[in-house]
This record gives structure tokens, sequence and C-alpha cells, in this order.
């Protein structure tokens, strides 16, 4: 009998209609470690299994499978160090392999052996449930192969084991031959299976075939029913969703969605939709909201960008750029927002473009505590646009929006002036810039130079020796990244050029932007909205003649812009 009896529908409390289904819980696999890793281009050290291990225990995911020990000496020395070093608060550690060999003891069996010694309480096994596969790729007989799926169940269940089954290619075999692949299946079970896990291992299933395939298992088997799929028809969440809906009350995906040739199922966007969509216990309670700051922290640690446009926990999954969206974003929250941003750890934003109106440039204003009013509202709009059309992109340097903003509101920055700067670039051995910086500081003029290994790190330093001595804070800010983009590549190297720069003080990054025909240009103007920016972050005031104490009484203005993750 399927798990799932009933499903209504009913109006959310945000003004969406939502299916319904009877409150009831699944048990969350995640299997980055191992499938995830297959993924290419992602290659994780020990230290670095322990710590996403770390970070799935935080989020709550019931099962960690950590790889398949004896399959490569790292995974081994993973399970070896976890046992040591990863105190698991939530979740299970689970080690990997697959069915006996064929025509072997599953009491002789190796793979079979070193799950064993491996000492999880879980273990997962691999075994094919389609016919071709079996005489194609094994090149066994379909009896052997369910001989192989029973006995290796039962050898690892008499060792104490729990064993969850995965049934690889089930639904190509189910598809073709649906009494052999029904075999296989009531093998684990007779074995003595925890679940009975249905694999798309090729990813061509849509979710309607499949739901219906779900449904006929879990009527026929006593044993609970699980859903393992890949993304390559870009199915894998909604075919997840759907075997949930069927009767399936285990998930095995990967954060992020990792894996082999397009990846697996998207935890960060499974467990989001079946705890908010279905009410379907997936977390422990209170553990949703941790969902977008460890697939961001997963991320770095698999050397990984996060997709900006991944739902739920994207950096753009709820921002909102057309002025007509955060116009009625101004009215109510829930125009343009199916869930509230909060319940995933994520957070409204504004983008300020050039397609912006004036109640996205006050909604942005508001949130930084910008009092712009109505001529201030025109001017930075204005200028705004001017820009951007231009070649600034001020969606994406958050930093230098705040800036101009602050600046159509009648603040004017006194921390310096700048008379002049000078780059100067030598052809010689080791390629020494050295750059000059003239500034007004205090009362005082300062001239200042300094050696780098290019312009944008010699006007850096020129800069800093100018006004260090009165901004001490300054030594806490560094520059992370740097990057140029051509505009029209069409005037070859006269083109114009965007430069971006993220900054950090350790805690907070921000982003400048600068554009102009002159690459040194453009740097040196990204470069000193991002001193300005760092002054402000640190409640610095303008030196006044004759001193060189700050304090953030005389700026009339403090750094507001939101937090984001330092990068590594």
């Amino acid at each position: 009998m399927a798990v799932v009896e009933g499903i209504e529908r009913r109006m959310s409390a945000r003004g969406v209609y939502v299916p319904e289904v009877k409150a009831q819980q699944v048990e969350v696999l995640d299997t980055t470690l191992r499938d995830g890793s297959q993924q290419e281009g992602l290659s994780l050290s020990v230290d670095d299994k322990l710590r996403v291990a770390e970070q799935l225990d935080y989020l709550g995911v019931d099962c960690i499978e950590g790889g398949w020990p004896g399959a490569n000496p790292k995974d081994g020395e993973f399970f070896a160090r976890a046992k040591k070093e990863l105190p698991l608060t939530t979740s299970t550690l689970v080690a990997f392999g697959s069915t006996r060999h064929p025509g072997a003891r599953a009491s002789d069996d190796e793979i079979l052996r070193n799950l064993v010694e491996v000492e999880t309480e879980t273990v997962c096994i691999v075994g094919k449930a389609s016919a071709l596969q079996v005489q194609k790729a094994l090149r066994t007989s379909l009896d052997e192969a369910v001989a192989m799926a029973y006995e290796s169940v039962a050898f690892l269940v008499a060792q104490g084991l729990r064993v969850l089954f995965d049934a690889e290619h089930f639904f190509d075999g189910y598809r073709v031959n649906p009494k052999f692949a029904m075999r296989v299946l009531r093998a684990a079970e007779e074995g003595g299976a925890d679940a009975l896990v249905l694999c798309d291992t090729n990813g061509g299933m849509l979710a309607g075939e499949l739901k219906g395939v779900v449904e006929q298992v879990a009527a026929s088997c006593g044993t609970k029913v699980g859903i393992h799929c890949h993304n390559d028809s870009g199915s894998a969440v909604a075919n997840t969703i759907a075997a949930v809906e069927a009767g399936a009350v285990h998930v095995q995906g990967c954060i992020n969605g990792y894996g082999e040739r397009t990846g697996n199922a998207d935890l960060a966007v499974v467990i989001p939709n079946l705890i908010l969509k279905k009410e379907i216990q997936a977390l422990p309670p209170g553990r949703l909201s941790r969902v977008t700051s460890v697939s961001h922290h997963i991320a770095e640690l698999v050397n990984i960008p996060p997709h900006p446009q991944q739902p739920y926990t994207g950096t753009a999954a709820f921002a909102h750029k057309a002025g007509l969206h955060t116009s009625a974003i101004a009215r109510l929250r829930t125009a343009y927002e199916h869930v509230d941003p909060e319940t995933v750890g994520n957070g409204t934003r504004i983008v300020v473009s050039e397609l912006a109106g004036r109640s996205t440039i006050a909604l942005q204003a508001e949130q930084l505590g910008i009092e712009l009013g109505p001529d201030g509202l025109s001017r930075s709009l204005s200028e705004l646009k001017k820009l951007e059309y231009e070649g600034y992109h001020f969606e994406v340097a958050d930093g230098s929006l705040e800036l101009l903003l602050r600046r159509s509101s009648g603040w004017e920055p006194h921390f310096y002036t700048v008379e002049s700067y000078r780059v100067i670039s030598e052809h010689q051995l080791g390629g020494v810039t050295e750059a000059t910086v003239k500034v007004q500081i205090g009362g005082e003029r300062v001239i200042a130079a300094a050696e780098g290994n290019g312009p944008v790190n010699a006007l850096d330093g020129a800069l800093r020796k100018a006004i260090g001595r009165f901004y001490p804070d300054l030594a806490g800010i560094h520059l992370v990244d740097y990057r140029v983009r051509v505009l029209d590549s069409a005037a070859g190297t006269a083109s114009a050029t965007r430069v971006l720069i993220d900054s950090t003080n350790g805690d907070r990054v921000w982003t400048t932007i600068g554009v102009s025909q002159n690459i040194i240009e453009a740097s040196w103007q990204a470069l000193d909205d991002s001193i300005m920016c760092g002054l402000l972050c640190a409640g610095a005031a303008p030196v006044v003649a004759g001193s060189e104490d700050g304090g953030d009484e005389a700026t009339g203005a403090q750094w507001t812009a939101p937090r984001r993750a330092r990068r590594r």
C-alpha cells in the first residue's frame, strides 16, 4: 500500500496553491562523498570529505554515504579517520559497495568483507535490476543476478548491519523486463534489506511514468521503497518528488546536485520542496534555515562556485531586478516570492540596474538606511541609468552602488582628495611597476610611491602609504578578487574595459566597479571606491587639519551593505 493516501489542494499562507500531503517523514541520504565526487572536475581530499560530512551533519540529513571502502586508499582513510575525528550528532555514516561477484560466495567476497570491516551501522550495496545490464555488463545469468542480490543482503544482515539496496538501472530494466526487475527487488527484500532504492541510473525518466512505476512497487513490496535519480533529462528533482508522492520514504541525492555527467537530484532543492510544499519532514525541526549556508559552504569546500540561479539557495533565488517586480515587492512581499526566503536561510535582494524604476531605488535605499528624498531619488536614478549605459553594472557592485546612492542623498566623502596618480612600468627582469599617488588629507599634502607586481598592486600600495597612518583600519582591508571584462571587442586594444574588485575586512565582502577605455583608470575607480567602502565599514571619520584621530561622528554614514560570506 502506498504511503501517500490522499492529496488535496489548499491555499498556503503566502497565497500560493500547493498540494497538501498527509504528514509523513522521509529518510534523506546524501551521496556527495561517493556519487557526487564522480563529477568531472570535483576532487576531494580526505580532509575535504570530513569537512563536507560535518556540514551535512549540521544540516541534519539522516545518512551520509562516505564512499566505497577498499575501492581506493582515500575512502579507506576517510572511514578510519571518521571514527576518531567525526563526532556526528544527527547523521549516520554509510559505507557503499556492491553485491558479491558472480560465482563467488558472499562470505568470501572481498567487497562484502570490506563493508563489514569498516564498522558502519548502515551499508548500501548496488545490484543490477536490468536484464540487459546483467547479461551484457556482468555477463552472467538472470538467476545468478537474483542470487547475488539475496545472498549479499542476507550475509550483511547476518553481520548485524542495516542494508540499503540500490537497484541499479531499475526503471530502464522495469520498462523492458518488469518480471526480472521485481525478482531482484524481492530477493533483496527476502534477504532482509531495510530499503529498496529504485535507481534512475541513466537519468532518462520523466515524472509521470516514474511515479506510476513507484506506485506499483510500493503497493507490492512490504519493505520501504527509496528513490535515487540522476539528472540527465533535467528531471531529477521532479522525479524525486513524484516518487515520494507515490510512496517512497527514502530519498537519495547530492547537495547542490553534484554527480557524474549532469549530476544527481539536488538535495538543496528536494529538501525544501518536501518540507515547504509537501509538509513532509525531511530534516529535524529547525534545520531547514541552514540549507543555504550549508549549500554555499560545501560549494567552497569542493571549489565549485555555487550557481546564482539555484532554487532556494542561489544568490539570485530571491533577487528582483525589473521595476515592475520591485514595485510590487515593496507593497506585497509575496508578489514574486513563492516562499519566505528566511525559511531556507536566504533573503530578498533588490538588484539595481538600468531597468530600475523609482520604487526599486527607493527600496534599495531603504534597505541600506539611506534617506534619499524625492530629489535624491531622481538624481540617483538618472545617474544610474547614465552610468549603466556607459558600461557600469551595479547589480554586481554593491559597494559602488551604495556610494552612488549616498552621494545622491547629499553625502560627500571627505576622507582624502586625490590630486593625481602616475604609473610607470619598466621592462626589466621581474617586470616591476611603480606608482605614485598625491593626495590632500587633513590639511596636508602627501606624496607616496610604491612598487608592485602590476599597476593595480602598485596603486593600492601607494594609496595605502599615503593615507594609512591616518586610517589604521586600512591594515585589515584586503583585495580578494580582481576581474576585467572587455566591453567592445571590436575596438581591439582601444576597447572600454570594466573592472570589478572584491574586498573584505575579514567579516564582510563588498564589490566595486570602474569603467574606462584606460584599464588603469578603470582599475583606479574600482580601487578608490573599495577603499572608501572599507573606511565606511570601519566607521572612520575624515581627518581634520592637525589631527590623525578618527571617529564615526563626523561621517554621518557607515557602511551598511548586506553581509556576504568571506571568499576563501
